[in-house]
């Protein structure tokens, strides 16, 4: 006997149902198997060289790239302190010059080892060595660093400082980021949806799908870097990882919510996740775009280390979204109501035609709140954070000196100290100037006459020691008496000079002196480069970029809003309650920058990456509101849909806060000055938006101004609140 018709139609779809959430899970488990395995080895696409990350018309980057042409290989130089107890005689000297020779065949060492020099007080000794800038810099260092502790005399210390080792301290606090980082993330977030989801599974679903958009989009950034489309820092990674878990988790959230909703009113899961999907696509869509939007304002930036981070993100961002709206709903749809164990949302015919307003719970009080006085509420909450914005008046986002960007111990650190007590503190860490041959001796008298500079000389293949020094009266010869005055290295028409500075060459004095001889030198044509150039040139790059991009950052977010909500008014509405949240979150910061933490200040790009971070992510939960507030407006009229739209989304908005603070106060982890000082104002920030401006500002000012905040469209000009909102209107105000 033949099947029905009807029986074979629903047959093909039953298995659609079945095989279409198959295929997503297993798609995302084969990239997320290609993406893992990737975790471990960022570190062979990434680099932390300041320089590399400069703008290439920086006077610091074209110096750094005619280095190779009179030095040689390209080398990262470090300098080797010695601290003896005593003064260090002659058999100390030699001692010291043995344990030289003993680790000038390190693999890694390129070039020659320069000889002892001992300090005028004979308590401290130093020494050069190059570096291949290629190798793997922490691990030359720390074997250089091993070695010479065996061999050196008793009583006497070493330090590995310069370039060479900050490099290595940096490489250090980014050690191990693949797992902490990941690790403290993840148990954050889990830790906090087990406490408000009350569920083991729910989490454990959410994050499968963070982690699973996260190894997918390693994967293609992975790739990306090594083919040289990207470039990939350490900083870049770790704001990465957070970003996309964040984001995921965000959005799974939302999505969850509306499927628990959803099952309260129907029994079919397929159909709940179906509905859920439908209802939360447009708000994930617009919130990710705002966000990906966001981002890529940041390829305006000069500075390469800005630049490269906006499309790192907003692949992270991508695949953020593709998760939550692929890989979720068909994970939902496995394990339907189950998914909420022990707490499954029982189907209830009468929950859709329940009113939301009358519920119990903190959500309906607040709204009651807002609802009996929505201007004293928005003008108390704006003057509450008017007050902390006050405090962006203490932060001091000048710049820090490189030997304050690690937090905790640095070897580095100590032994500039070293040579800031033996020698002038400058020493390894030359201002490097390059300039036409025939204004060698004019550049050199510039140099000379600066208080900055302790000595001048010029790079040179025929002195023994390469480089020939510079007086008043020309070049000096080397050797005995009779001995030729060496001849400067000429490439392309110009010579390098170098100068020893006075001051440490990560120092606001050394930054001074670098302006100084810019200024002086720029008639001939010189251009100054170096360590601190380098930090001068990123500053100023840094300050250019967050005065471009943060407008432009608001006026492609306000542009989204306004489609989005198809109005004017209240997209400027939230913009404006965003700016000032972000005040006051930067307010608060500084404050406790200085007054608890006592930072010596900030990275010029703090405010910039915190910005662009909170004000993205932040209209994310405007849109997650507002468009519920749009919807329930069209049935209910204005007032009452905003009223509504807090109820509803106050719990999932409050959630995806928290947790996405808890995944960007993860980032302090890393002892790394500028991602602590990003972890705190982010988290805070999140927090505050959430638990202040979204919950109480944002609807007590909609509230107050009614449906013109729907102005130009359609929906402003509607009477829906003189029929069927007034008669729940006044029972809201009679509710208890």
């Amino acid at each position: 006997m033949a099947a029905p018709a009807h029986a074979s139609r629903r047959r093909p779809h039953r298995v659609l149902r079945v095989l279409i959430p198959a295929a997503l899970i297993i798609a995302w488990f084969i990239a997320a198997g290609l993406g893992g395995p990737l975790f471990g080895r960022v570190d062979e696409v990434s680099s932390n060289e300041q320089t590399a990350y400069l703008p290439t018309s920086a006077d610091a980057t074209v110096v750094q790239k005619s280095l190779g042409g009179f030095l040689g290989a390209d080398s990262l130089p470090a300098v080797v302190v010695f601290r003896s107890d005593g003064a260090i005689d002659a058999a100390g000297k030699t001692a010291i010059q043995d344990a030289l020779d003993a680790v000038k065949d390190t693999p890694g060492i390129n070039g020659d080892v320069s000889p002892v020099i001992v300090s005028d007080d004979g308590r401290a000794a130093e020494a050069f060595i190059p570096i291949d800038a290629k190798a793997e810099i922490a691990t030359v260092v720390a074997t250089i660093s091993q070695q010479l502790g065996d061999h050196v005399p008793r009583g006497v210390d070493v330090h590995i400082t310069g370039p060479a080792g900050f490099t290595a301290d940096l490489v250090g606090a980014f050690a191990g980021i693949d797992g902490v980082l990941l690790g403290a993330a993840l148990l954050a977030v889990f830790i906090i949806l087990v406490a408000v989801y009350r569920s083991l599974l729910l989490p454990v679903v959410v994050l499968l799908t963070s982690l699973f958009a996260l190894c997918t989009a390693l994967l293609a950034v992975w790739w990306l870097a090594k083919d040289g489309v990207l470039l990939l820092s350490g900083q870049t990674q770790g704001i990465l990882f957070i970003l996309v878990i964040g984001a995921a988790t965000d959005y799974s959230l939302l999505l969850v919510a509306r499927f628990r909703e959803e099952l309260r009113s129907t029994h079919d899961k397929g159909a709940a996740v179906l509905r859920a999907w439908r209802g939360s696509f447009e708000p994930i869509l617009a919130s990710g775009g705002t966000v990906i939007a966001g981002l890529l304002c940041l390829l305006l930036s000069d500075l390469k280390s800005n630049s490269t981070l906006g499309p790192v993100a907003a692949i992270g961002i991508v695949f953020a979204m593709l998760a939550a709206l692929t890989l979720l709903p068909a994970l939902l749809f496995v394990f339907g109501r189950a998914v909420f164990w022990p707490r499954r949302p029982a189907y209830d015919p009468e929950f859709a035609a329940e009113d939301v307003l009358t519920r119990r719970g903190p959500w309906p009080r607040v709204a009651r709140l807002i609802q009996r006085g929505p201007r004293l509420t928005w003008v108390i909450v704006t003057i509450l954070l008017g007050a902390a914005a006050l405090g962006v008046t203490q932060l001091h986002a000048q710049g820090v000196a490189q030997s304050d960007l690690i937090l905790g111990h640095s070897d580095a650190r100590d032994g500039q100290a070293v040579l800031g007590d033996h020698f002038p503190a400058g020493s390894g860490s030359p201002v490097y100037v390059l300039v036409h041959e025939q204004k060698l001796q004019d550049a050199a008298d510039v140099l000379l006459d600066d208080s900055g500079v302790k000595g001048v000389s010029v790079v040179s293949k025929d002195s023994p020691s390469g480089s020939a020094t510079v007086t008043r009266e020309g070049l000096t010869a080397v050797g005995p008496p009779g001995q030729p005055t060496p001849a400067p290295t000429v490439v392309d028409g110009k010579v390098l000079l170098q100068g020893t500075l006075t001051d440490a060459a990560d120092s606001t004095a050394a930054a001074d002196t670098v302006h100084r001889l810019r200024a002086d030198l720029d008639p001939m044509g010189a251009k100054v480069g170096g360590v601190t150039a380098t930090a001068v040139d990123t500053n100023a790059a840094s300050i250019r970029d967050r005065t471009l991009i943060i407008p432009v950052v608001l006026a492609v977010i306000l542009i989204i809003l306004m489609l989005l909500l198809r109005a004017i008014v209240a997209p400027v509405i939230l913009i404006a309650t965003t700016v000032l949240s972000f005040a006051s979150a930067l307010g608060v910061s500084a404050l406790v920058f200085n007054g608890i933490f006592h930072f010596p200040g900030a990275d010029p790009a703090v405010p910039l990456f915190a910005f662009v971070f909170l004000v993205a992510l932040g209209v994310d939960y405007n849109i997650f509101l507002m468009t519920r507030v749009r919807e329930e407006s069209v049935a209910h009229g204005t007032r009452e849909g905003i009223l509504r739209g807090l109820v509803i989304t106050g719990g999932v908005i409050t959630s995806a806060g928290i947790v996405l603070a808890a995944t960007f106060a993860a980032l302090a982890v890393i002892p790394i000055l500028f991602l602590v000082q990003i972890a705190f104002i982010v988290a805070f920030g999140v927090l505050l938006d959430t638990f202040i401006v979204r919950s109480l500002l944002v609807p007590a000012v909609t509230y107050d101004i009614g449906r013109a905040i729907w102005w130009p469209s359609r929906l402003a000009r509607r009477d829906a609140e003189s029929n069927g909102g007034a008669e729940n209107h006044a029972d809201l105000v009679a509710a208890p």
